[in-house]
């Protein structure tokens, strides 16, 4: 599973860790985090996250 970057903040969602603080669990894709998900540390939405190579 690819992780995905914050542009604004430089947060790397990681599917194998998932999000827990937030209810994510371990093994969720980005591309199946809920519409309203956004960045743990800044508060983006899921828009402003780019796929890391």
């Amino acid at each position: 599973m690819d992780k995905y970057e914050c542009e604004t903040c430089g947060y790397i969602y990681d599917p194998a860790v998932g999000d827990p603080d937030n209810g994510i669990a371990p093994g969720t894709a980005f591309e199946d985090l809920p519409d309203d998900w956004v960045c743990p540390l800044c508060g983006v939405d899921k828009s402003m996250f780019k796929k890391v190579d």
